[in-house]
This record gives structure tokens, sequence and C-alpha cells, in this order.
């Protein structure tokens, strides 16, 4: 008979290598997936351009003459579909990510920048940009031209997780209700302080502002990019650093920290990566939601909650699936483009709604 004290480190030993060879198996398919993802949103739209012409011309550098792009197509593919590819795989992956990591850090599949009004708080700096650059703000905006934006956006992301996370923590604990429920009320106060604003606002502000909450991929370009991906660049590539304490965290600060892992630290640099993202993403995309709840939970029923695969899993996922919704949005009304955040709501409220009653002890706190 085997001895229950070696068997059960044995099995345990078994389970999570089998969970890590799914998990690998996974990112490599979800590889797959975003490759075809972007091969698709670089190839559907308006223009004739065929996709053996595009890959042609970036893997040979020439194509024959009757199968050249034209100088149109060139323009629609590099200019418009290229940007926007791009950004809609920088601001996937970073809703996606941040939602990994905020449930991570509160202990919750529910937590996400959204719900918890992290986004509200990033909407109301961007909004205060965009109506306010030319009169109050102007001195900032001439300051920091292009990046006034963004860094408002990722202020009022950061004020807002820093106010979440002072009123749900006391004694160094965190209250999953008191964060959820402060997360509402937050939520309701930037969305109030954001009317305001738009009633500020006049016609062209308005028009901008009423789709830009929306969401949309489609006033991407280069400049926009370059603004905005260094910082969602950078927030993506610390938060896989924060797997190991994030793993940790789940067992409890207490042990946590018996484990030598600096809570605190931990926290404020999640805090700070979370706004960052959700911060530059909201500054161009507008309001996408349901990307950072829906991505990290559908991808820990698939290869568990370790935080070593779920955050780069995250990454991948979510800017296939934000990719996919663009497509979506781009030719489902055609030529007319339908927001980008309607899609993605269509989409992940049902799923969220799953989500609740597969979680009926959630639902009854």
């Amino acid at each position: 008979m085997v001895d229950q004290s070696i068997a059960g480190p044995v099995m345990a030993s078994v389970s999570e290598g089998d969970r890590s060879g799914r998990a690998r198996i996974v990112i490599l398919l979800l590889c797959l997936g975003l490759a075809a993802a972007v091969f698709l949103s670089l190839t559907s739209g308006a223009s004739d351009a065929s996709a053996a012409n595009v890959i042609g011309g970036w893997l040979f550098g020439a194509v024959p003459d009757d199968a050249a792009l034209s100088a149109r197509d060139s323009l629609i593919v590099y200019d418009i579909r290229l940007p926007r590819v791009i950004l809609g795989m920088l601001v996937g992956a970073a809703l996606a990510v941040s939602g990994a990591v905020m449930q991570g850090l509160f202990r919750n599949p529910l937590a996400d920048p959204g719900l918890i009004g992290v986004s509200a708080g990033s909407s109301l700096g961007a909004v205060a940009v965009i109506v306010l650059g030319a009169t109050i703000l102007a001195p900032v905006t001439v300051l920091l031209g292009t990046l006034a934006l963004p860094l408002a956006a990722f202020c009022g992301g950061l004020a807002t997780t820093l106010m979440l996370y002072q009123v749900a923590t006391r004694r160094g604990q965190t209250s999953v209700a008191t964060m959820l429920l402060a997360g509402i009320a937050l939520a309701a106060l930037a969305m109030a302080l954001t009317g305001i604003l738009i009633f500020m606002a006049d016609d062209r502000q308005l028009r901008d502002l009423t789709f830009w909450q929306l969401g949309s991929l489609g006033g991407a370009t280069w400049a926009k990019i370059a603004s905005v991906g260094p910082i969602i660049v950078l927030a993506l590539a610390a938060m896989p650093f924060l797997a190991r304490g994030l793993n940790a965290l789940a067992l409890g600060e207490a042990t946590a920290g018996h484990l030598g892992i600096p809570v605190q630290r931990l926290k404020y640099t999640a805090i700070v990566g979370v706004s960052a993202a959700v911060g530059a993403s909201v500054a161009v995309s507008g309001g996408i939601g349901f990307v950072g709840i829906v991505v990290p939970h559908l991808l820990r029923l698939l290869i568990g909650p370790d935080n070593r695969y779920l955050l780069p899993a995250s990454a991948l996922l979510g800017a296939s699936l934000l990719l996919l919704a663009d497509a979506v949005a781009r030719t489902i009304v055609a030529p007319a483009e339908l927001p980008i955040g309607i899609v993605t709501a269509v989409a992940g409220a049902p799923f969220f709604l799953w989500i609740l009653l597969r979680k009926r002890g959630v639902v009854d706190l």
C-alpha cells in the first residue's frame, strides 16, 4: 500500500506538470490564433487588396506588377489598417492582463478595471483634457503635447485605484465586498464628473466624446501608437514579474509575507501597472468593457490560476479577441462602423451573467 505522505506530493506534482503542459499548449495555440486574427484584420475591409499581395509584399519586398498593390491600397494597408491592428493588440492585451492582475490582487474572479472604477477614473482624466485642454488645462497640454491625453487618463485611473485601495483595506486586509461597493461608488462619482464636463463641451467636442465613450479603434494612427505604446508596453513587460507574488497572495497576505513576498510593494506595483495600462488604453480607444473580466476567467477555466501562464495567455487572448471584435465592428454595418465597445458588451455581458450564475455563492453575498 502506498504511503499517503509520499503519494500526496507526488500526485500534486503530476497534476501541476499536466496543468503546466496544458498551459504551454494553450499559449502556443493562442499565438497561432493571434497571427490569424492579425491576418484577418489586415486583409478584411473595403479595400480590394488581397491577402496574398499583402503578405507577398511583406515577405519578398515586391510582387509582380499585375498583382502589385495600388497606391490607394498601400495607403489603406500600411497607414490605416496596420496602425489599427497594432493599437488593437496593445489595448486588448493591456485590458486583459490588467483584469488578470486585479483579480489576483483582490483574490476575486469578478474584479475588473471597469467594475471597480479604474476605467471610469481614466475616462474622467481623458475627458478633462479633451474638454478643458484649450482653456484651463492649456498650459499642461502645451507642455506635454500628445502625451497630455494618456498621462491624464493614467493619473485618473491611478487616483481612482489608490482611493479604492485605501477604502477597502483595513489593518492590512482587503475586503472584497467593500472593494466592489467602493468601486461602484467611485465609478458613479467619476461618471458624474465626466457628465459635467460633457455638459460643458461644445458641439464638436460633444460629438467626438459620444463616439469615444462607446469605444473605437477607428482613430488609430502612428502618432497615437507612439504616444501610448511605450506606456502600455512597459506596463505589460512589468506585470509578468508579479506572477510569483500574485500566486503567493492567493494563500493570503500573511502567508505571502512569510514566503518572502514584499506584499505592500507588490500591491503598489500592481496598482501603478494597471493604472498605466488601462489609462493609456482608455485614452486612445475609449470605453471598451468586459475584456478584462471575460478573458482571464475563461483562461482560468482552461489552464488554471497560475499567473506565470495566466498573464501571458491573457495578453494573447485579449489581443486576439479585440482584433476580432474590431473586424466585426467594421463589417457588420459596412460601410459604417459600429463602436467596438458595443460588440464587446454584447459578447461579454452574457458571459458575465453566466459567471454569476455559476458562482452562486458570490451572487448571494
